[in-house]
Parts: C-alpha cells; sequence; structure tokens
C-alpha cells in the first residue's frame, strides 16, 4: 500500500508593490520527505535576497521537482491582486488560488494538507478535513518547504524579469519591488517621467488586506483574470 500523501501549500510575494504573487503546492509520499530532507530543504527565507541566494533556490526548485510525486506553482499577476485587494479580498483570493492548486492535485480527505497560515487558511478546514493551517508551516513539514522554496523562487524569476526590463533606463532596480529606498528611486523616477506608475506596480499596495465590507466600485475597470500556471516539469 503507497504511503499517505502530504501537501504542503505556500506563498510568496504578498507584501511587494512591484511584481505577481506565487503560491505553491507540493505533494510528498514517505520516499519524497526523505529525498528533501536529504537535500537539506528548508523555508526560502533562510537562504536570503542576493543572486546566490537566488541561483540556489532556483537549482533546488528543479531537484524539488524532480523528487517529489507532485508539485505546481502559480503566478498572481498584478491586475488580479488589484482587483481583490481593492474589494478587500486579498486573504480570499490567496485561499482561492490554493484551492485551485489543491483541485489539479485532485486533494482528499485522505491526504495530509499543511498550509503556511494559521488564520489566512484556517477557512479551508471546512473543505478539507486532513488540512492543518499553521504560522511557521515551513518548519513543520519538508513539504511546506520545498512548496516556500519553489514559490519564492517563481517570484524571483518574475522579478528579474522586471529588472531586465527597466535596467537600461533606470538602472538596477534592486529592493526585490519591497517598499523600500531602492523601489521607491525607481517609481519616483519612473512617474517623474511618464507621470504614472509602471503597470507592474500594485495600485492597491497599502489598502486594507481582507476588509469586511467591500466597495465595488473601488474597483471599477480592473478585471480579476486567473492566475498564470506554471510549467515544473
Amino acid at each position: 500500500m503507497p504511503s499517505p500523501r502530504v501537501i504542503g501549500v505556500d506563498e510568496a510575494g504578498r507584501g511587494p508593490i512591484l511584481g505577481p504573487m506565487a503560491l505553491a503546492a507540493v505533494a510528498v509520499d514517505d520516499a519524497g520527505v526523505a529525498a528533501l530532507e536529504k537535500l537539506g530543504v528548508q523555508d526560502s527565507k533562510r537562504f536570503g535576497s542576493g543572486k546566490k541566494a537566488q541561483a540556489l533556490r532556483g537549482e533546488l526548485a528543479e531537484t524539488i521537482a524532480s523528487v517529489v510525486l507532485e508539485a505546481r506553482c502559480v503566478l498572481v499577476p498584478v491586475p488580479v491582486i488589484d482587483a481583490r485587494t481593492l474589494l478587500g479580498q486579498l486573504n480570499h483570493l490567496e485561499r482561492d488560488v490554493a484551492v485551485d492548486l489543491l483541485e489539479q492535485m485532485s486533494a482528499d480527505h485522505l491526504d495530509r494538507i499543511i498550509c503556511d497560515g494559521a488564520r489566512l487558511f484556517a477557512p479551508l478546514k471546512r473543505s478539507y478535513a486532513g488540512l492543518e493551517a499553521l504560522d511557521r508551516g515551513e518548519s513543520a513539514h519538508v513539504a511546506v518547504a520545498a512548496a516556500s522554496i519553489l514559490a519564492k523562487h517563481a517570484r524571483d524569476q518574475a522579478f528579474s524579469a522586471i529588472e531586465s526590463r527597466y535596467e537600461e533606463e533606470f538602472g538596477v532596480l534592486g529592493g526585490g519591488g519591497y517598499i523600500n529606498a531602492p523601489t521607491k528611486r525607481f517609481l519616483e523616477a519612473y512617474r517623474e517621467r511618464y507621470g504614472d506608475l509602471p503597470p507592474e506596480a500594485r495600485r492597491s499596495w497599502g489598502a486594507p488586506k481582507d476588509a469586511e465590507l467591500a466597495k465595488p466600485e473601488a474597483a471599477a475597470g480592473t478585471k480579476p483574470g486567473k492566475a498564470e500556471q506554471l510549467s515544473l516539469a
């Protein structure tokens, strides 16, 4: 009899002002757990944010996809993030994307599912009997740590594409897309030159993330769209 699956779910890029958010899910059996532990898989944040860390995450992401039962990752585009955040539904959006990932993996009551975020993912327990919503879930199980690496690698690649797009005109962006001095300099320079924010900027940044009451007019003209499926083959 095959060993039961454990599915880990984690995200990267919830807080930046530039670029998409990534969510990943990784399914493992006992053999996959052993393989990930042998690789030394751990929370993606422990690798740091420099180019060396990004390269290491990239190498690990490729290996992870080859030793687990299944690995899936999606990028949630900026217009989708803006539309849902302006409605006070960023948490709902994350849960919706997580459910899409779990459905693609045919998750059921026999699976142990561990999602990183106690309050964020607790509502999904109503749909999945074996779901655990934990803070620091990447420390609880190596499957969540693996999902963390896949999501962060996808986010790294997306931000690298943004950097390449603007480097010739504005110099090295740096800052990872978070609100910090390098990012502020880029946004101010872009707005001074073009009179607006770049299309990769989240106009909803700083808005309430999960308001109880939504104002539909806030997101007028912004279509929700869909998350972009990434190939991990």
